[in-house]
């Protein structure tokens, strides 16, 4: 399991004369290879930030990177991705893209602390292929879906998608989206061998997406398989109803 940092602790002095920013806090968890990330308050009002990690501050080769991610993201609006807000200068951390703030935890950590919760299961089947759907109506190249950049917000466990872009292309080949739908059922199987419980039927819809030939090769296909099997759970409940209250019935008529 991997060793988790509080929030507290990793509070940065930050030296602002205007008063601007305050409260710049490093998140070690949400770190990616060339970028760190941070909340902070930037005039009282907790947001993010996205930043070259020291090595790559005055690289302009990296500084062109994160312009790029900037360009990218700017104009995304989904409910379950991070939005981008600005891209500015911030005192000892240099240029940095700013975007609300989602601060709480990733799935890696929910798992690695076993803590993941009806709720969270019932998000990914729904938010995360609304989210992907979403990233590749845009045509948004981004890195592999995995753990590490899924996070459920600290007090209503909404999922939200973080380092989801880097380019756009005309069009994505069938690859590309095929290779969402491979990293989505991964993600499940992994969430799924770290219940206690058993959920055959998603079991099922992950071990068709992670096919190569499979059944399910975008996000339409996916969303109909989870669809479906949620039917199905609908229908043996009501069913597993219907046989209660039937039982109940031929007893009362039993006693008169």
């Amino acid at each position: 399991m991997a060793a988790y940092i509080s929030k507290d602790e990793k509070l940065i002095p930050i030296s602002d004369p205007t008063g601007r920013w305050s409260e710049l806090t490093l998140l070690p968890e949400w770190e990616e290879d060339i970028y760190d990330v941070y909340t902070v308050k930037k005039h009282g009002k907790w947001v993010m930030l996205k930043a070259l990690k020291e090595q790559y501050r005055n690289d302009p080769e990296y500084r062109a990177i994160i312009e790029k991610e900037f360009d990218t993201r700017y104009n995304l609006a989904h409910p379950n991705i991070v939005m981008i807000n600005d891209f500015e200068e911030v005192p000892g951390i240099g240029m940095a893209i700013v975007t609300d703030d989602a601060y709480g935890y990733s799935l890696r950590r929910l798992i690695d602390e076993k803590r993941l919760t009806p709720k969270i299961i019932q998000r990914l089947e729904t938010q995360l292929p609304d989210a992907l759907e979403y990233i590749q109506e845009n045509h948004v190249m981004h890195q592999p879906i995995t753990p590490d950049n899924v996070i459920f917000t600290e007090y209503n466990e909404n999922l939200k998608l973080i380092n989801v872009g880097y380019d756009h292309s005309d069009r994505l080949e069938a690859q590309d989206t095929k290779q969402d739908i491979i990293n989505y059922g991964k993600l499940i199987n992994e969430v799924l061998d770290n219940l206690p419980e058993q959920l055959p039927r998603l079991r099922k819809v992950a071990q068709k997406a992670v096919e190569p030939e499979g059944p399910i090769n975008n996000v339409q296909e996916l969303k109909m398989a989870l669809r479906e099997r949620s039917m199905t759970s609908i229908i043996l409940w009501l069913l597993g109803f219907i046989i209660i209250m039937l039982g109940v019935l031929i007893v009362l008529s039993l006693q008169h």
